[in-house]
Protein backbone atom coordinates (compact mmCIF):
# COMPACT_ATOMS: atom_id res chain seq x y z
CA UNK A 1 0.00 0.00 0.00
CA UNK A 2 1.21 3.34 -1.13
CA UNK A 3 2.03 5.81 2.51
CA UNK A 4 2.50 8.83 0.74
CA UNK A 5 0.53 11.32 -1.85
CA UNK A 6 2.48 13.54 -4.17
CA UNK A 7 1.53 16.58 -5.76
CA UNK A 8 3.59 18.76 -8.19
CA UNK A 9 3.38 22.39 -9.13
CA UNK A 10 5.25 25.05 -9.98
CA UNK A 11 5.08 28.36 -7.96
CA UNK A 12 5.72 31.55 -9.27
CA UNK A 13 5.69 33.45 -6.35
CA UNK A 14 8.82 34.38 -3.89
CA UNK A 15 9.02 32.61 -0.71
CA UNK A 16 11.08 33.73 2.42
CA UNK A 17 12.21 30.69 4.15
CA UNK A 18 12.59 31.53 7.91
CA UNK A 19 15.92 32.04 9.49
CA UNK A 20 19.32 33.64 8.08
CA UNK A 21 19.35 34.55 4.02
CA UNK A 22 20.63 31.06 2.07
CA UNK A 23 23.20 32.60 0.31
CA UNK A 24 24.83 33.64 3.23
CA UNK A 25 25.34 29.88 4.68
CA UNK A 26 28.12 27.51 4.08
CA UNK A 27 27.15 23.76 2.96
CA UNK A 28 25.47 22.75 -0.65
CA UNK A 29 24.46 25.42 -2.58
CA UNK A 30 21.54 27.16 -2.00
CA UNK A 31 18.80 27.36 -4.69
CA UNK A 32 18.51 30.68 -5.80
CA UNK A 33 16.42 30.15 -9.03
CA UNK A 34 12.30 30.65 -9.22
CA UNK A 35 11.07 28.49 -6.18
CA UNK A 36 9.22 24.69 -7.27
CA UNK A 37 6.60 23.59 -4.35
CA UNK A 38 6.22 19.54 -4.06
CA UNK A 39 3.11 18.35 -1.68
CA UNK A 40 4.47 14.77 -0.08
CA UNK A 41 1.95 13.31 2.74
CA UNK A 42 0.13 16.79 3.33
CA UNK A 43 2.99 18.52 4.02
CA UNK A 44 4.35 21.04 1.39
CA UNK A 45 8.10 22.18 0.46
CA UNK A 46 9.71 24.21 -1.48
CA UNK A 47 13.49 23.48 -2.45
CA UNK A 48 14.51 26.89 -0.88
CA UNK A 49 12.58 25.16 2.25
CA UNK A 50 14.37 22.07 2.35
CA UNK A 51 17.52 23.58 2.03
CA UNK A 52 17.32 25.47 4.96
CA UNK A 53 15.49 22.95 7.00
CA UNK A 54 18.57 20.36 6.36
CA UNK A 55 20.99 23.56 7.34
CA UNK A 56 19.15 25.14 9.80
CA UNK A 57 20.11 28.99 11.62
CA UNK A 58 23.84 30.07 11.77
CA UNK A 59 25.22 28.00 14.78
CA UNK A 60 23.10 24.82 13.83
CA UNK A 61 26.33 23.07 11.72
CA UNK A 62 28.56 23.61 14.67
CA UNK A 63 26.49 23.19 18.03
CA UNK A 64 26.30 19.77 18.85
CA UNK A 65 23.58 17.52 19.49
CA UNK A 66 23.10 15.38 22.29
CA UNK A 67 25.66 12.10 21.44
CA UNK A 68 23.25 9.30 22.06
CA UNK A 69 22.78 5.93 20.72
CA UNK A 70 20.49 5.13 18.35
CA UNK A 71 20.27 1.11 18.02
CA UNK A 72 22.18 -1.55 18.45
CA UNK A 73 26.07 -0.52 18.30
CA UNK A 74 24.99 2.99 16.62
CA UNK A 75 25.54 6.32 18.11
CA UNK A 76 25.18 9.92 16.74
CA UNK A 77 28.22 12.38 17.46
CA UNK A 78 27.29 15.36 15.07
CA UNK A 79 25.61 18.91 15.50
CA UNK A 80 22.19 20.25 15.62
CA UNK A 81 21.93 19.53 11.37
CA UNK A 82 25.51 17.96 10.28
CA UNK A 83 25.18 14.26 11.29
CA UNK A 84 28.31 12.00 12.24
CA UNK A 85 27.65 8.45 13.27
CA UNK A 86 30.19 6.34 15.13
CA UNK A 87 29.58 2.77 15.04
CA UNK A 88 31.61 0.35 17.45
CA UNK A 89 32.90 -3.08 17.39
CA UNK A 90 34.96 -5.01 19.44
CA UNK A 91 37.94 -3.72 16.70
CA UNK A 92 37.40 -0.60 16.89
CA UNK A 93 34.77 1.86 14.79
CA UNK A 94 34.27 3.38 12.05
CA UNK A 95 32.83 7.29 11.69
CA UNK A 96 30.59 8.59 9.01
CA UNK A 97 30.92 12.03 7.88
CA UNK A 98 33.39 14.26 9.49
CA UNK A 99 31.40 17.29 8.32
CA UNK A 100 33.43 20.52 8.99
CA UNK A 101 37.14 20.77 9.62
CA UNK A 102 35.98 22.85 12.36
CA UNK A 103 33.74 20.42 13.65
CA UNK A 104 36.24 17.67 14.44
CA UNK A 105 36.58 18.52 17.79
CA UNK A 106 33.33 18.43 18.56
CA UNK A 107 32.75 14.82 17.20
CA UNK A 108 35.66 14.26 19.31
CA UNK A 109 33.93 15.37 22.31
CA UNK A 110 30.89 13.59 21.51
CA UNK A 111 32.45 10.20 21.39
CA UNK A 112 34.13 10.75 24.43
CA UNK A 113 30.92 11.74 26.36
CA UNK A 114 29.52 8.21 25.35
CA UNK A 115 32.48 6.44 27.13
CA UNK A 116 34.82 5.79 23.79
CA UNK A 117 37.57 6.78 22.40
CA UNK A 118 38.39 8.77 19.42
CA UNK A 119 41.63 7.32 19.35
CA UNK A 120 40.03 3.87 18.23
CA UNK A 121 38.58 4.66 15.00
CA UNK A 122 39.81 2.67 12.62
CA UNK A 123 37.70 3.54 9.43
CA UNK A 124 36.51 7.03 7.87
CA UNK A 125 33.71 6.88 5.42
CA UNK A 126 31.43 9.92 4.25
CA UNK A 127 27.79 9.87 2.70
CA UNK A 128 28.82 12.40 -0.25
CA UNK A 129 32.08 14.89 -1.41
CA UNK A 130 31.12 18.34 0.07
CA UNK A 131 32.57 20.33 2.59
CA UNK A 132 29.75 20.13 5.21
CA UNK A 133 29.98 16.34 5.30
CA UNK A 134 33.62 15.44 4.19
CA UNK A 135 36.01 19.00 5.17
CA UNK A 136 37.13 17.20 8.34
CA UNK A 137 39.00 13.90 6.59
CA UNK A 138 42.71 15.05 6.91
CA UNK A 139 42.16 15.79 10.58
CA UNK A 140 40.10 13.17 11.63
CA UNK A 141 42.31 10.83 10.23
CA UNK A 142 45.48 13.12 11.42
CA UNK A 143 44.52 12.64 15.13
CA UNK A 144 43.31 8.83 14.80
CA UNK A 145 45.19 7.03 11.85
CA UNK A 146 41.85 5.90 10.21
CA UNK A 147 41.55 4.51 6.95
CA UNK A 148 39.85 7.32 4.40
CA UNK A 149 37.27 4.96 2.12
CA UNK A 150 35.52 7.01 -0.48
CA UNK A 151 33.34 5.92 -3.57
CA UNK A 152 35.35 6.00 -7.08
CA UNK A 153 32.91 8.63 -8.48
CA UNK A 154 33.52 10.85 -5.63
CA UNK A 155 37.46 11.29 -5.14
CA UNK A 156 38.01 14.11 -7.70
CA UNK A 157 35.84 16.34 -5.96
CA UNK A 158 37.03 15.10 -2.47
CA UNK A 159 40.81 15.73 -3.99
CA UNK A 160 39.65 19.23 -4.57
CA UNK A 161 38.86 19.75 -0.89
CA UNK A 162 42.23 20.88 0.68
CA UNK A 163 41.46 23.11 4.06
CA UNK A 164 44.21 24.67 5.00
CA UNK A 165 46.34 23.33 1.99
CA UNK A 166 46.55 19.90 3.20
CA UNK A 167 45.83 17.24 0.65
CA UNK A 168 42.61 14.86 0.74
CA UNK A 169 43.71 11.78 2.17
CA UNK A 170 42.38 8.71 0.78
CA UNK A 171 43.60 4.96 1.46
CA UNK A 172 40.52 3.05 -0.35
CA UNK A 173 38.84 3.96 -3.13
CA UNK A 174 35.76 2.14 -3.15
CA UNK A 175 33.04 0.70 -5.64
CA UNK A 176 29.12 0.09 -5.98
CA UNK A 177 28.26 -2.60 -3.74
CA UNK A 178 31.50 -2.93 -2.02
CA UNK A 179 31.37 -4.26 1.09
CA UNK A 180 33.73 -2.07 4.36
CA UNK A 181 34.17 -4.64 7.34
CA UNK A 182 35.04 -4.51 10.99
CA UNK A 183 35.12 -6.32 13.92
CA UNK A 184 31.78 -8.03 12.84
CA UNK A 185 29.91 -5.55 11.46
CA UNK A 186 29.60 -4.78 7.67
CA UNK A 187 28.45 -1.79 5.51
CA UNK A 188 27.72 -1.95 2.15
CA UNK A 189 28.16 1.14 -0.13
CA UNK A 190 25.14 1.89 -2.67
CA UNK A 191 26.26 4.77 -4.87
CA UNK A 192 23.25 6.66 -5.07
CA UNK A 193 24.59 9.56 -7.64
CA UNK A 194 22.75 12.77 -8.64
CA UNK A 195 23.71 15.46 -5.44
CA UNK A 196 27.17 14.36 -6.28
CA UNK A 197 28.88 11.65 -8.29
CA UNK A 198 29.62 9.30 -5.97
CA UNK A 199 26.38 10.05 -3.08
CA UNK A 200 27.05 6.75 -1.10
CA UNK A 201 24.02 5.51 0.64
CA UNK A 202 25.24 2.65 3.54
CA UNK A 203 23.17 -0.28 4.57
CA UNK A 204 24.31 -2.37 7.56
CA UNK A 205 22.79 -4.73 10.17
CA UNK A 206 21.98 -3.26 13.87
CA UNK A 207 20.90 -5.83 17.09
CA UNK A 208 19.11 -4.38 19.55
CA UNK A 209 16.73 -6.65 21.74
CA UNK A 210 17.86 -9.89 20.49
CA UNK A 211 16.31 -8.75 17.27
CA UNK A 212 18.27 -7.55 13.81
CA UNK A 213 17.39 -4.15 11.86
CA UNK A 214 17.94 -3.10 8.24
CA UNK A 215 19.73 0.64 9.16
CA UNK A 216 19.98 2.72 6.02
CA UNK A 217 22.60 5.70 6.31
CA UNK A 218 20.84 7.84 3.41
CA UNK A 219 22.82 10.34 1.32
CA UNK A 220 21.33 13.51 -0.20
CA UNK A 221 18.80 13.18 -3.02
CA UNK A 222 18.08 17.20 -3.42
CA UNK A 223 18.46 17.77 -7.16
CA UNK A 224 20.21 21.36 -8.07
CA UNK A 225 18.70 24.30 -9.53
CA UNK A 226 18.85 23.27 -12.65
CA UNK A 227 19.74 19.34 -13.23
CA UNK A 228 21.18 17.82 -16.47
CA UNK A 229 20.12 15.27 -18.41
CA UNK A 230 22.96 13.00 -16.55
CA UNK A 231 21.97 14.68 -13.26
CA UNK A 232 18.16 13.26 -14.18
CA UNK A 233 19.23 9.57 -15.25
CA UNK A 234 21.59 9.26 -12.20
CA UNK A 235 18.82 10.64 -10.10
CA UNK A 236 16.16 8.40 -12.08
CA UNK A 237 18.58 5.62 -10.74
CA UNK A 238 18.72 6.38 -7.59
CA UNK A 239 15.59 6.63 -6.51
CA UNK A 240 14.82 2.56 -8.20
CA UNK A 241 17.64 1.65 -6.14
CA UNK A 242 16.54 3.41 -2.79
CA UNK A 243 12.94 2.06 -3.23
CA UNK A 244 14.46 -1.59 -3.27
CA UNK A 245 16.68 -1.49 -0.15
CA UNK A 246 15.32 -3.27 2.69
CA UNK A 247 15.37 -0.34 5.72
CA UNK A 248 14.05 -0.43 9.43
CA UNK A 249 15.96 2.72 10.85
CA UNK A 250 16.29 5.86 7.77
CA UNK A 251 19.50 7.38 8.80
CA UNK A 252 20.75 10.38 6.69
CA UNK A 253 23.39 13.23 6.38
CA UNK A 254 21.36 15.65 7.73
CA UNK A 255 19.39 14.77 10.79
CA UNK A 256 16.27 16.42 9.80
CA UNK A 257 15.83 14.25 6.91
CA UNK A 258 15.26 11.36 9.47
CA UNK A 259 12.89 14.03 11.96
CA UNK A 260 16.26 13.07 14.22
CA UNK A 261 15.42 15.73 16.87
CA UNK A 262 11.55 14.91 17.44
CA UNK A 263 12.89 11.13 17.44
CA UNK A 264 15.60 11.42 19.91
CA UNK A 265 12.83 13.95 22.59
CA UNK A 266 10.63 10.42 22.29
CA UNK A 267 13.12 7.96 22.85
CA UNK A 268 14.19 9.79 25.81
CA UNK A 269 10.66 9.65 27.32
CA UNK A 270 11.00 5.84 27.06
CA UNK A 271 9.00 3.36 25.49
CA UNK A 272 9.89 1.49 21.71
CA UNK A 273 12.92 2.85 20.01
CA UNK A 274 11.14 5.42 18.15
CA UNK A 275 14.15 5.10 15.64
CA UNK A 276 12.61 1.69 14.56
CA UNK A 277 10.32 3.29 11.94
CA UNK A 278 10.30 0.97 8.68
CA UNK A 279 6.87 3.14 7.05
CA UNK A 280 8.37 6.57 7.47
CA UNK A 281 12.30 5.03 5.73
CA UNK A 282 11.23 6.05 2.32
CA UNK A 283 9.89 9.81 2.71
CA UNK A 284 12.96 11.91 1.93
CA UNK A 285 13.55 9.77 -1.16
CA UNK A 286 9.17 10.35 -2.12
CA UNK A 287 10.28 14.70 -1.69
CA UNK A 288 13.32 14.30 -3.28
CA UNK A 289 12.06 12.70 -6.25
CA UNK A 290 8.88 14.76 -6.07
CA UNK A 291 10.90 17.74 -5.89
CA UNK A 292 13.06 16.88 -9.72
CA UNK A 293 10.14 16.38 -11.22
CA UNK A 294 8.32 19.34 -10.77
CA UNK A 295 11.78 21.10 -11.04
CA UNK A 296 11.56 19.52 -14.24
CA UNK A 297 8.30 20.35 -14.58
CA UNK A 298 9.19 24.06 -14.65
CA UNK A 299 11.72 24.11 -17.00
CA UNK A 300 9.37 22.65 -19.40
CA UNK A 301 7.32 25.39 -18.98
CA UNK A 302 9.74 28.33 -18.79
CA UNK A 303 11.22 26.80 -22.10
CA UNK A 304 7.60 27.21 -23.60
CA UNK A 305 6.98 30.47 -22.37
Amino acid sequence: MKLYTLTLLACAAGVVAAGPPLHGQRGSTAPQGPPVQVTVNGRTWTQQELFQRNIGGPNDQTTPFTPHKIIGNIYYVGTRTLTSFLVVTPQGAILINSTYERNVPVIQKSVEQLGFKFSDIKILLGNHAHGDHQEGDALVKQLTGAQVMAMAEDVPALKAMKPGGREHPIDKILHDGEHVMLGGTTLVAHLTPGHTRGCTTWTMKAEDGGKAYDVMFGCSLRAPERPTPQNVDEFNRSFALVRTLPCDVQLGDHGAQYNMQAKYARLRSGGPNPFIDPDTCKVEMEISEAMLRAILVEQQGARQR
